[in-house]
Formats: C-alpha cells, sequence, structure tokens
C-alpha cells in the first residue's frame, strides 16, 4: 500500500512538472458508498454476493434505525473531517444491531461551546460526584505522567497511557455498580482506580514487586483485582471480547444482576476475535445444547 501511494504520489509531481499543469491534484472522495442489492449486480457479482451473504446474514433491523445513521453530508452543519471521511453527530442514544452502510454518528450531549444540545439523552449528576468525577480524571492524569517517566528511565519495562481517554474512563466506572464485571484492555486503569484500587497497588503491579497481587508475573500495565471484580489484563489483543461474552452468559445463568463490560480500540477491531466472536458463542451454546441432550438422554 505504501509503495502504490508513494508511486501515485511521483507521479502526479511528474504530470504536473513536465505538463506545466498546476491544477492536477489529488482528490479523495469521501462520499458514502452505496449498497448495492442483487438486482442490481451482473449474474457473475450476485454470485459473489450471494456467498458473502451467507457468512454475514444481513438483518432488517437497520431500516427502521435510519435516523440514527447520517444521510448526508449537509443534515448536521457541525460534522467532522476525520481521515476517514466525514462524520456527523447525534444526541440519542441508541442501540444499533447491525451494521449499516451509512457511517454511524458520533454521540454527544454538548455542542462546540459546552452548551448542553436541547433534547439530548443525558442523566445530570450531582454537584458532588462531578467534582470526585474530576478529581479521579486529575489524578489519572499524574498517574500517567510518573510513570510514562519511570518508564523512559528504565526502571519500569513497559507502560501505556490513558491520555484522552480519562473521561472514557471514569464516566464509564461510575455508571457501573460494583458487582459488574469489568474486562479491560491496556486504557482503562481510571476504572480500578474509581473502584478503590490504590495509587501503591499501581505501582506495586508496574515495578513487579513482592507486593504485587501477581507476585510480578505480569508485564507492567497488567492490573487486576477480583476484589474489585476487574480481570486482569490480557497481552493479546481483543481476547477480552469473546472472554466478556462468556461471562455476561455466565452472569445470566446465574440470574445474577450484574452485566459484564469490555472495552476495545481500533486495534482490536483488526483482530479475528473481533469479527467471529457472535458466530463462535453461537457455536459454543449449539455444542452446549446437543451436550446437554446427550447427558440427559
Amino acid at each position: 500500500m505504501a509503495i502504490w501511494f508513494a508511486r501515485s504520489r511521483n507521479i502526479v509531481f511528474s504530470l504536473r512538472h513536465n505538463l506545466n499543469l498546476p491544477g492536477i491534484l489529488i482528490k479523495r472522495d469521501y462520499s458514502p458508498r452505496p449498497a448495492f442489492t442483487n438486482s442490481q449486480l451482473s449474474s457473475k457479482s450476485s454470485v459473489f454476493l450471494d456467498s458473502f451473504t451467507r457468512v454475514r446474514h444481513e438483518s432488517t433491523a437497520v431500516e427502521k434505525q435510519l435516523d440514527l445513521v447520517q444521510q448526508s453530508d449537509e443534515e448536521d452543519p457541525q460534522e467532522l473531517d476525520f481521515p476517514g471521511g466525514k462524520l456527523g453527530s447525534t444526541s440519542k442514544m441508541k442501540f444499533i444491531p447491525e451494521s449499516s452502510p451509512l457511517r454511524v454518528p458520533c454521540y454527544r450531549v454538548l455542542d462546540e461551546d459546552g452548551r448542553i444540545i436541547p433534547d439530548s439523552d443525558y442523566i445530570p449528576v450531582s454537584e458532588k460526584l462531578a467534582v470526585r468525577m474530576y478529581e479521579h480524571m486529575a489524578t489519572l492524569q499524574v498517574m500517567d505522567h510518573i510513570f510514562y517517566e519511570a518508564q523512559r528511565q528504565g526502571r519500569i519495562s513497559f507502560f501505556i497511557t490513558t491520555v484522552g481517554e480519562e473521561a472514557i474512563n471514569i464516566a464509564s466506572a461510575a455508571a457501573l455498580s460494583p458487582e459488574d464485571v469489568v474486562l479491560p484492555q491496556y486504557r482503562e486503569p481510571g476504572v480500578l482506580l474509581w473502584r478503590g484500587f490504590t495509587l501503591q497497588e499501581f505501582a506495586n503491579q508496574c515495578f513487579g514487586n513482592k507486593a504485587d497481587h501477581g507476585k510480578g508475573r505480569q508485564m507492567p500495565v497488567h492490573y487486576g483485582s477480583n476484589r474489585h471484580n476487574h480481570f486482569t489484563v490480557s497481552s493479546p489483543i481483543a481476547t477480552q471480547l469473546p472472554q466478556a461474552a462468556g461471562v455476561g452468559y455466565s452472569l445470566k445463568m446465574e440470574k445474577k444482576n450484574a452485566c459484564a463490560v469490555t472495552f476495545i480500540g481500533d486495534g482490536g477491531t483488526s483482530e479475528v476475535g473481533f469479527d467471529y466472536t457472535h458466530t463462535n458463542i453461537s457455536r459454543t451454546k449449539k455444542k452446549n445444547i446437543s451436550r446437554t441432550k446427550k447427558t440427559f438422554q
């Protein structure tokens, strides 16, 4: 891909220089791609589309929620121009059952001036709770700064900061109950901080001393606490997704009033576990059902 971009850029520069055409530019097309159906494609393309849809079944539930996704570039004057294209925003919080050919807007309740958008779906918190959340976000920043400097000095071997994700950490933790089970990735130590994990415990884990709960058997930033219903961070990317689905299914079987919560970033969405989690869970359910039938027979 890098070679292709380099060649295409060189071609454009050569044309502009040799043909004296300064107007030649590389124009990116950010417009949403149309969703084709079988009737719109040729017979050869239909064969490919049929084989593809057998793997990923289409859902009609998306059509009922088209008001949530971005319809055109002219609907939202506050849209942002991201590297992947323009992205609108919405103040309505809804679940989306399936993927859509249109881009899902970014959820927000504040405008660019910090004022609340009218008719937004949000729950105001008390001043006391807001101050506590702000204190934890500030504490998380200070902790990140100290440990990051320690890693750069060679005192610890590995560290990942939560810069820019402090609010996601603390806000999601504040919305959960202590019984809810959290399966994190690297960048959610704020959940543990909110639940009472002390700064000394964070330091013990990062330095791998004898007071560490894992006895120094994990790399730094691999926090975990059974007391706080917080699974230990796993080194492999996206493994928390199928694990979280299994934990949620277990909580449902035990009829507990709790949920399983997990986090993922753009690196995790590129992993196989992200694409096939639902398929693997469905297969596991079928196997368990068949085993149960054989046992009772």
